[in-house]
């Protein structure tokens, strides 16, 4: 069975699939061919954490990658990567376009590098034609894994060129709609419109190779859109994902409700190609889910950052009724370093974002309050429920080794890491 893992770079699920005017047809239509996961979370809200929870099957504080690769993190242990995994089970092992899970590509493993980078509509266009020039001439000698990774649609975004007009767009939930967001919102677009264009040269590349009926096909991205209260944020804006897969022996072309996290990805796979999950993995397989023979796999999703831009940790827990975000630390204000600059962060700086305060603690019924915003951690009311929510984190911090638990996480030496006042990632003043 062949293996391409398409991830695109702050998406979310801001995309037509999931009930967005988002110009995403392939995306649509791979969706309706495929499962897609309405309630796909990922480990982590930042780029390098995620990407390296989906493809170790570990979460970020457990494979060590718990701020950004080309800031000085890194991964543990490599050989957990699935690609080191999948070379010893006789796998063409490819990247074609992104990763983050390394500060050098050539360090995780991978047998061929097409293109080790990418940051503009450009690159991912050329990388989406060596994919499909790949696919086309791999033949079905040997299994392969494909990493198709796409810049878009992380900022900068495209300049407006008129085909997208901000007067017609609505910007996501939570942002204003203001002209200036509506301005944010449809550049955003256009670059979820080149995104779209590049998985379409994928999929078409292999359909035409004839390769569909041995190949899982995966689309994701790593976190919520690069907006504020989104990407690096334990709210489902922030760590709600898009997730579609498609494989022959799938029931095709339906939704999946039941709760999933991006470390069940290697669980899955493992489980398909007929081996056992390697001992260091910690998530669920969702064949289960995937053949329709079971509702739910989990009960519950966790998710956590600690390093982006700055220092900023937090950990939650989410249920299908239930979140509960806890921030560790004395800093109850906006880390703006984590908020990547743009003219929807720029409104919200001219309007007070900087002065805001958080809590330490917040509990949300997400049956009652889905948008996250009434906070009933000390609601008598819910006093059950928060002391079941906030025992399973400390317990699943426990389970996990969180050195979280043990105070303020210090970084690897040399790393960059943004002062906690700082206004912008952009900065150059370090800790």
């Amino acid at each position: 069975m062949n293996i391409i893992y398409m991830h695109s770079h702050d998406t979310g699920r801001y995309i037509e699939p999931y009930g967005h005017a988002v110009p995403t047809p392939n995306v649509m239509a791979f969706a309706r061919e495929g499962v897609l996961f309405r309630h796909a979370y990922c480990a982590g809200p930042t780029c390098s954490p995620s990407r390296s929870a989906l493809l170790t099957g570990m979460v970020p504080h457990s494979n060590g990658m718990i701020g950004l690769a080309h800031r000085g993190f890194s991964l543990n242990n490599y050989d957990q990567h699935v690609v080191r995994q999948l070379k010893g089970l006789g796998y063409e092992t490819v990247l074609c376009g992104v990763q983050h899970e390394a500060a050098d590509a050539s360090s995780i493993g991978y047998r061929h590098i097409l293109a080790k980078s990418a940051g503009s509509d450009k690159d991912d266009l050329h990388n989406a034609a060596l994919a499909a020039e790949y696919i086309q001439a791999s033949g079905k000698k040997q299994p392969f894994f494909l990493s198709f990774g796409m810049f878009n649609t992380h900022r900068d975004f495209p300049e407006l060129d008129g085909t997208i007009n901000p007067d017609y767009v609505i910007p996501p939930f939570p942002l204003a709609d203001t002209a200036e967001n509506r301005k944010d919102t449809a550049a955003y677009m256009m670059s979820a419109r080149t995104m779209d264009a590049c998985v379409g040269i994928v999929l078409e590349a292999v359909r035409s190779s004839g390769l569909e009926d041995d190949t899982l096909i995966i689309y994701t991205t790593d976190h919520g859109p690069a907006f504020p209260r989104m990407k690096c944020n334990l709210y489902d804006t922030g760590i709600g994902v898009s997730l579609i897969m498609k494989h022959p022996s799938f029931s095709n072309g339906r939704a999946v409700d039941g709760l999933v996290s991006h470390i069940d990805l290697l669980p899955t796979i493992y489980d398909m190609i007929g081996v056992e999950a390697p001992g260091h993995t910690q998530g669920v397989s969702l064949l289960p889910l995937l053949q329709n023979k079971t509702d739910s796999v989990r009960s519950e999703v966790f998710a956590e950052v600690t390093y982006h831009a700055a220092y900023e940790p937090m950990r939650c827990v989410r249920t299908d009724r239930y979140k509960y975000i806890r921030r560790f630390g004395d800093r109850f204000r906006p880390t703006l370093a984590n908020i990547d600059d743009g003219g929807s962060k720029s409104f919200m700086l001219q309007h007070g974002l900087q002065d805001e305060a958080y809590c330490e603690e917040m509990l949300f019924d997400l049956a009652l309050d889905p948008v996250e915003r009434v906070n009933l951690a000390k609601d008598e009311k819910y006093s059950h429920v928060y002391e079941t929510m906030s025992l399973r984190l400390k317990e699943w911090m426990e389970e996990t080794g969180d050195p979280l638990l043990n105070g303020p996480v210090p970084f690897p030496p040399g790393a960059r890491i943004n002062l906690p006042e700082s206004l912008s990632p952009r900065e150059s003043t370090f800790l």
